[in-house]
């Protein structure tokens, strides 16, 4: 296969540490400690590094029960933990997960803004609005948002956060020793905000970063999910079960970006990917077919019930049909879970098919370096993606899809030989962002801004 345009793929790296399947920990490559220990963070971001990657993403959640994936169970806050990578790599994206339901703007647009300068413009924030409703009584709540809430709230967070991290415009400070004008105060603004769930003053005592302002990344599969993408997202992490499913996905997701106002090649569709990679392609089909083998039921079933806020499906009997679940709570991880009921009602699945077919991340990327590279192509020339995120665990893996497979997307001319960029923006290929009290002083206000930007601004007293 060849490449036929200039568009190239991006690449992310998800650091998981012990891993997200219950046996990765146990594998004797993975130290028992790595979702924690910050010199294997440090030795895998720059491995990503060296291989030109654009980024890497760190997940995060505010809630764990025992049953929870090892990774969850005991690791490291993200943005503590992107700070000590900022300044152990050179040009490398640094993106976190944090949740728009449990904190506050000032909080966040402080903290990422922080990242941003530290790292010289890399920092990435992926928005989610958590899932789990067990999260409430870990800030002091009795009951979870509601999910339209949850998402109606979220939206307006994002843009009070833009909106802080533009207080300053890029000229603020002349920091003239001579004049003694350290600042320009006609260039620092307030907020003040005033909405539904925000009241924020302002301003932030942070200027912004050579990239502007951080990524917005996005993770949401509903509907609501969908519409908050296409309104604040600079990249989506997404998934696909097949290439159908994610072509679907990668059309929806932009044409709901058109019908804002949005050009569709700002969003970046990612989904993650865990391949197989071996000699031979009939050799990654055995790995593939004794990991299948290998399930432990039990434990997919606690993943099969995480979607439904860790319903216990351990209860039901395995060869019988998918339970009936209208009585239990979507107000979790919604479009997984309607995915979920969905499937196993089309297909007329039993508990025992839906636990093997959603109990584990599937991965169609399996074969040869050769064959996975013409897999990685095909979806991304399908329009099925814009860029793929690995998972990075087990060192072989890592080491065969960085040595092996990214070589020929490179010799393809689908990814990058080396960096041409130094900021996460310009890795991906988006635009900075002009500081909007600036546009409104060249008279251009509003016209780069997203749609959830304006929508913010119109409400500033």
């Amino acid at each position: 296969m060849t490449q036929s345009t200039n568009r190239q793929i991006k690449l992310g790296a998800i650091l998981e540490g012990v891993g997200m399947t219950p046996a990765v920990w146990r594998h004797p490559d993975v130290p028992s400690d790595a979702s924690i220990n910050i010199n294997w963070y440090i030795d895998n971001a720059r491995l990503a590094e060296a291989a030109k990657f654009d980024f890497v993403f760190i997940v995060d959640s505010p809630y764990i029960t025992p049953d929870s994936a090892p990774h969850f169970l005991n690791r490291l806050e993200p943005l503590t933990l992107l700070s000590a990578l900022a300044v152990s790599t050179q040009k490398i994206g640094l993106v976190a997960t944090l949740t728009t339901s449990y904190w506050e703007p000032y909080n966040v647009a402080r903290q990422f803004g922080s990242l941003d300068l530290i790292s010289g413009g890399r920092a990435g924030w992926n928005v989610v609005t958590t899932g789990l409703e067990g999260a409430a009584r870990n800030y002091g709540r009795d009951a979870h948002y509601d999910h339209a809430v949850r998402y109606a709230r979220a939206g307006k967070f994002v843009g009070v956060v833009q909106g802080l991290w533009d207080s300053y415009e890029d000229d603020a400070f002349p920091r003239n020793k001579d004049t003694g004008v350290f600042l320009d105060k006609t260039k620092q603004h307030a907020l003040n905000h005033k909405g539904e769930f925000f009241s924020v003053a302002g301003p932030l005592a942070l200027t912004r970063s050579p990239q502007g302002q951080p990524v917005i990344f996005q993770a949401g599969d509903s509907h609501a999910g969908r519409d908050l993408g296409a309104l604040i997202a600079d990249a989506t992490f997404t998934t696909g079960e097949t290439i159908e499913d994610a072509k679907a996905y990668y059309a929806d997701l932009k044409a709901r970006a058109v019908a804002l106002g949005r050009n569709p090649d700002e969003i970046i569709v990612t989904p993650g990917i865990d391949p197989i990679i071996a000699d031979t392609d009939e050799a990654a089909q055995a790995i593939a077919e004794s990991r299948r083998k290998g399930l432990d039921l039990d434990k997919a079933l606690v993943q099969v019930g995480r979607a439904f806020n860790y319903h216990d499906f351990r209860q039901y009997p395995l060869d019988a049909p998918f339970p009936d679940t209208s009585g239990l709570t979507l107000n979790s991880y919604k479009g997984h879970a309607e995915r979920i009921i969905r499937i196993a009602r089309e297909d007329n699945l039993t508990l025992r098919q839906v636990a093997q077919r959603f109990g584990v991340w599937q991965t169609g990327f399996v074969g040869s370096p050769e064959t996975v590279a013409d897999q990685l192509e095909h979806w991304f020339t399908e329009r099925a993606a814009d860029g793929f995120i690995l998972r990075v665990t087990i060192p072989d893996s890592f080491a065969a899809f960085r040595e092996k497979v990214v070589p020929i997307l490179q010799a393809r001319g689908l990814f990058r030989k080396d960096y041409t960029e130094t900021t996460l923006r310009g890795h991906l290929g988006l635009s900075i962002p002009e500081n909007r009290y600036t546009q409104q002083r060249h008279g251009t206000s509003g016209e780069t801004l997203t749609p959830v930007v304006r929508e913010v601004e119109a409400s500033l007293t």
